[in-house]
């Protein structure tokens, strides 16, 4: 299950819904992992009925311990293209930790493109056994406090050294996060200080996926936080700000991406 917060709150669409049933907690790393983790998440929910939740998929990878095919494994969830959902029911709950945008690279000690749009188990791409402490994390005892340091221990397993480059790529990440001026890929290699090619070549290497579709994804973002802010937006406006060409292309990414057009889901949300 990937972070149901993502990278901002717009992330989880149908908030109103999903506060209902589930509660996400946060968890700062331990200063070892401050460098690579973002943060630790935990999702508790209680869902008599089954309930559907759609979160929208964000350029960093997470690792989460989650049962795969009724086993309880670690389970690295690579940048996806595709609409995330996830159904939940009974009791349970999902610990992980989602990694600064480049920094998974420095733990998997390879290429993030060879997890780009798959969910494995870390078992299964180079990492140690992840079986028996995926069991340990989703026992219905633990704590939030022991699993964080169930699943860092792990993480110290595997190690990771600082990476300057993947630092550069953090920023400029951040970057197309916050400024929504921000609305081509050309921008983000103005700021680097390199040629478009080059930048698309370490998007993928330390990403797994293209500067083009990162700065989209945050302007997609902007536009679910205009629907949920309960206010009348004006979408063509909106459009052209965001960098679109017009409302109809704003139209057709936001639905690929959510199920429905904005306009429709702000009426949902």
């Amino acid at each position: 299950m990937t972070d149901p917060r993502g990278r901002g709150e717009a992330a989880v669409l149908r908030p109103t819904a999903a506060a209902q049933r589930i509660d996400v907690a946060r968890v700062a790393p331990s200063p070892r992992w401050a460098p690579f983790v973002e943060y630790h998440w935990i999702v508790r929910w209680d869902c008599p009925e089954p309930f559907e939740q759609q979160v929208i998929p964000q350029p960093c990878v997470t690792v989460s311990a989650e049962h795969d095919d009724d086993a309880p494994r670690l389970l690295v969830n690579g940048v996806s293209r595709e609409p995330f959902v996830r159904t939940l029911e009974g009791v349970g709950h999902v610990i992980g930790a989602t990694f600064r945008p480049a920094s998974f690279r420095g733990v998997l000690g390879a290429d993030v493109g060879v997890v780009a749009g798959r969910v494995v188990p870390f078992g299964d791409v180079g990492g140690p056994d992840d079986s028996a402490v995926a069991a340990a994390l989703l026992s219905r005892v633990a704590t939030n406090e022991a699993m964080v340091a169930g699943l860092e221990g792990y993480l110290d397993l595997c190690g990771a050294e600082p990476d300057p480059l993947a630092d550069q790529i953090n920023a400029l990440v951040r970057l197309a996060e916050i400024d929504r001026t921000v609305v081509r890929a050309e921008q983000l290699a103005d700021r680097a200080g390199v040629s478009l090619r080059t930048l698309q070549r370490r998007f993928t290497a330390y990403l797994g996926i293209g500067p083009k579709w990162v700065v989209q994804r945050f302007r997609l973002l902007d536009a679910a936080a205009a629907a949920h802010d309960g206010t009348s937006t004006d979408w063509t406006t909106l459009a052209t700000d965001l960098g679109f060409n017009d409302q109809s292309h704003l139209i057709r990414a936001f639905t690929a991406v959510v199920g429905t057009p904005p306009a429709t889901y702000a009426r949902e949300a």
